[in-house]
């Protein structure tokens, strides 16, 4: 789900608001207020301090979020260390716990993403708050300033209006000393400027007191002109104020303020999408709701988990590691002195005898076990390892439908016989009409076995990385690209020799309903055989033994079935291409 697509589809809406037209009536109602100015600086400083807030909180949001997709990250990482690691479970299990941890790295991955849009709303939002800041200044600094400048209008006229009531009454008073009114003396009825100047015109003559109204007239009249001019002074900057610079200012705060709020509101919007975009994501990759294309959810990844046929596939790969190990003796199955074989040793006779029979074998004329695949071809001058067609042919003709064939193993001492046949002359071995016969197992086991001490594995060390690599691809179609690059690159004598081996594979599994071989089943014995791992090499220089290299093993084991599987389109194809 596309998270910064589904704000998109809201933000026309809220655009179209902030685009708006201030709402006029609502202009009008702020003219008419006394407060209006000291209204919208305290509507905007509100508006200011709740998106600083959103912008915090969602940058602390933000931090949160990341260290949890870091803390998820660590936790996948440590997961998946463990488990390639140590010895632990593989099978179902395996992919079932794997999936689990990727299930936690995609919420990591998921929750990054959050945390990173999440600073880009809150840096968004400071951005607006910023802006914000420098209108509300600005438009404060204005409205305050042409308000202060009213004011100052208006107590000027106020102090013309005081001075012309002093000249008024100055005139009162001279007025009432003109003719002789008592009230000229009363304090009560002329003021204290007259009152402490009483005196003064106790001893004027009546000349004296026609001039000072004269002067008093005069001030009078320069007191009303000084009223009426800086009223009208007052009224021009009052209706200036009111009718222009007041409704522009609004208009800038209120634009100003709208533009805020919408976007905070967009920028919420963004997060309320964002929080639900994650919400749905995380449920969808806790589980998919039935989604082929996406990973299995927790729920499914659990279900998966097949504790018996994980079971069963231990006991193969466990029998397997076990058989390939050296000096790991182990009680005879089976009576390796039967009255058959005592029969043998008592008619031993010191002529000279091909060495099938006996363990202590003259040395080998043609051995074809422990050497050179190439070495053994071009010394026999053939194009397939004649003991891989002897041994082929005889399990094909009588032991194809045998349950468990190549998975069950013959009598070692048996198979150490036919070995040291195969190794003296292997032109002179007649399977068929050989003891081995008796119990196909021997000559199934002698041929792994013939794989297992080949010097180098059928799909040499140098290729390894490449096979093991093109194994890991979860895609069906592109791991059998690669697996097929990598059979081509093969030396002719080992792309022979597979071809010859998948074919005859592909004839055992045709009858997995008789045999219980399927082509998964034949990679078990098979995989860890011919794509062996270079540190088995290394470990049995050290002296660890041969042991098979389990880390590895699910995927040498994916890498043979999948050319098995696609055996046709690898092989026969080709060769008819």
């Amino acid at each position: 789900m596309d998270d910064a697509a589904r704000p998109a589809a809201n933000a026309p809406a809220l655009g179209a608001e902030a685009s708006q037209v201030v709402d006029e009536a609502t202009m009008r109602a702020l003219n008419s207020m006394d407060c209006s100015l000291h209204l919208m600086d305290e509507r905007m400083k509100q508006s200011i301090e709740s998106a600083r807030g959103a912008s915090q909180m969602l940058k602390r949001r933000a931090a949160l979020e990341e260290e949890y997709a870091q803390s998820l990250k660590k936790i996948a990482r440590a997961a998946m260390s463990d488990y390639t690691g140590n010895d632990v479970r593989a099978g179902t299990y395996g992919t079932s716990w794997i999936h689990m941890i990727k299930n936690q790295d995609i919420l990591s991955e998921n929750h990054f993403r959050f945390a990173s849009k999440l600073t880009n709303i809150s840096d968004d939002i400071a951005g607006l708050v910023h802006d914000a800041e420098q209108h509300r200044k600005q438009s404060r600094d204005l409205g305050f300033r042409l308000e202060k400048n009213l004011l100052e209008a208006e107590s000027t006229a106020d102090r013309a209006r005081v001075r012309l009531d002093s000249a008024i009454d100055d005139l009162d008073r001279v007025l009432l000393l003109k003719h002789g009114d008592p009230r000229a003396n009363d304090k009560r009825s002329i003021g204290m400027p007259f009152s402490k100047g009483s005196s003064l015109f106790k001893s004027k003559n009546p000349q004296q007191i026609a001039r000072t109204e004269d002067e008093c007239r005069a001030k009078q009249g320069h007191a009303h002109d000084t009223l009426r001019s800086e009223a009208q002074t007052a009224q021009a900057k009052r209706q200036e104020y009111f009718q222009q610079q007041l409704p522009q200012i609004l208009r800038a705060y209120k634009e100003s303020l709208d533009e805020l709020e919408t976007g905070l509101q967009f920028q919420l919007m963004r997060y309320a999408f964002l929080y639900e975009n994650i919400a749905l994501s995380d449920g969808l990759c806790v589980n998919p709701l039935g989604d082929k294309s996406a990973p299995p959810g927790l729920r499914d990844a659990v279900a998966s988990i097949n504790n018996k046929s994980d079971f069963k596939d231990f006991m193969q790969n466990y029998e397997l590691v076990f058989n390939n190990k050296e000096h790991r003796p182990t009680p005879h199955r089976a009576n390796p002195y039967d009255e058959a074989t005592l029969a043998q040793y008592l008619h031993q006779t010191t002529l000279k005898q091909a060495p099938s029979d006996v363990d202590g074998a003259p040395p080998a004329a043609r051995p074809v076990f422990g050497v050179d695949l190439e070495t053994q071809m071009v010394r026999d001058g053939v194009q397939v390892p004649p003991i891989l067609e002897i041994c082929a042919d005889a399990i094909e003709r009588v032991g194809i439908r045998n349950t468990g064939i190549y998975r069950l193993s013959g009598t070692s001492s048996r198979v150490q016989k036919l070995k040291n046949r195969f190794d003296y002359d292997w032109s002179t071995v007649d399977v068929m009409a050989n003891e081995a016969i008796q119990d196909i197992n021997i000559v199934a086991g002698c041929l792994k076995q013939w794989f297992r001490e080949l010097p180098e594995p059928l799909f040499t060390y140098p290729l390894y990385p490449a096979f093991i690599e093109a194994a890991k691809i979860s895609n069906d179609f592109l791991r059998q690209v690669r697996l097929h690059e990598q059979v081509n690159n093969l030396p002719d004598a080992n792309y022979a020799t597979l071809r010859f081996l998948m074919t005859h594979l592909d004839r055992v599994r045709a009858h997995e309903a008789d045999n219980q071989m399927s082509a998964h089943n034949l990679a078990i014995v098979f995989g860890p055989t011919l794509l062996r791992s270079p540190h088995e090499a290394q470990m049995a220089s050290t002296g660890a033994g041969g042991a098979v290299f389990l880390p590895d093993m699910g995927l040498q084991c994916k890498a043979v079935e999948t050319i098995l599987l696609k055996y046709r389109d690898i092989f026969v194809e080709a060769d008819e291409a």
